[in-house]
């Protein structure tokens, strides 16, 4: 069985707030570290039932987070940051199955430092479905027929995802009490969970379908003033819907509008003025 694992940190255990996601504060090398362990966990119960080839992919921020020469020396590591499909790079056909680990809900939502991909993006839709990050990846991922078979991150997150994909298991490794607060467990017991949820969700991966996207998806993406959307829309093929802060883009295949995504993102960064 060949595995893709997706790691992102806002959903890591004992993280409640952005001191300990950020490079340049106080607490973030803790952070790495339990980041690093959690995957760890995973790809050990990975390799134990019956995992052969596991490719990690650094998600979060600069993507560089995941300390290299602590992770389990069986798994490949993408780290570092511009790579054209960002959170599922290298994720293709190929690969038996997905695990997203340390994710997070979406922008406007409940959870524990919810957000969709920056924190200037209010909604993203594909077609009439509003996602975040976790939708965006589940379907590209399906865009391969690879299924998303779990899911680690706070309450928020794991039910998130539970409406996207019929059968997905979740481990649910901290709660919710604020954006910025959360009831978590140790992160000693949390790898313990994630070892029994991987084990839980290979032997049920077989019940689990890919999230298909549409054949040829309408990409909307409502961005937080109208200079950021205005920006967004200089890519061609782009438009700003009427009175709205809203761009349009209607993409060829998921592939294609996940490309969109990270030109739009690009092209918005920056932009204080509204």
């Amino acid at each position: 069985m060949k595995l893709f694992l997706s790691v992102d940190m806002e959903g890591i255990t004992g993280l409640p707030d952005p001191s300990f996601v950020s490079e340049s504060k106080n607490n973030y090398e803790r952070s790495r570290r339990i980041m690093t362990q959690e995957a760890n966990a995973i790809i050990e119960s990975a390799f134990q039932h019956g995992a052969k080839d596991i490719l990690v992919n650094d998600s979060h921020s600069s993507m560089n987070n995941l300390l290299v020469e602590e992770l389990h020396p069986e798994a490949s590591l993408i780290t570092g940051g511009r790579k054209p499909f960002s959170m599922v790079q290298s994720l293709d056909s190929t690969y038996d199955a997905a695990i997203f680990a340390g994710y997070h809900s979406r922008a406007g939502q409940p959870g524990v430092m919810s957000h969709t991909m920056t924190l200037y993006i209010r909604n993203i839709f594909l077609n009439d479905v509003q996602i975040g990050e976790i939708g965006m990846n589940a379907y590209m991922a399906g865009y391969y027929n690879v299924p998303v078979i779990m899911l680690a991150g706070d309450d928020c997150a794991c039910r998130e995802i539970e409406e996207l994909i019929p059968g997905v298991t979740t481990a649910t490794v901290k709660e919710a009490i604020s954006r910025s607060a959360a009831k978590t467990m140790h992160p000693e017991k949390a790898k313990l969970l994630l070892k029994d949820k991987v084990a839980e969700a290979i032997q049920n991966m077989e019940n689990v379908k890919p999230l298909t996207p549409p054949e040829k998806p309408i990409l909307r993406v409502e961005f937080n003033n109208y200079g950021q959307a205005e920006s967004a829309a200089i890519m061609p093929g782009c438009e700003v819907e009427k009175n709205s802060t809203i761009v349009r883009y209607e993409a060829k295949n998921m592939a294609e509008a996940y490309r969109a995504l990270m030109v739009m993102l690009s092209l918005a960064s920056g932009v204080s003025y509204s």
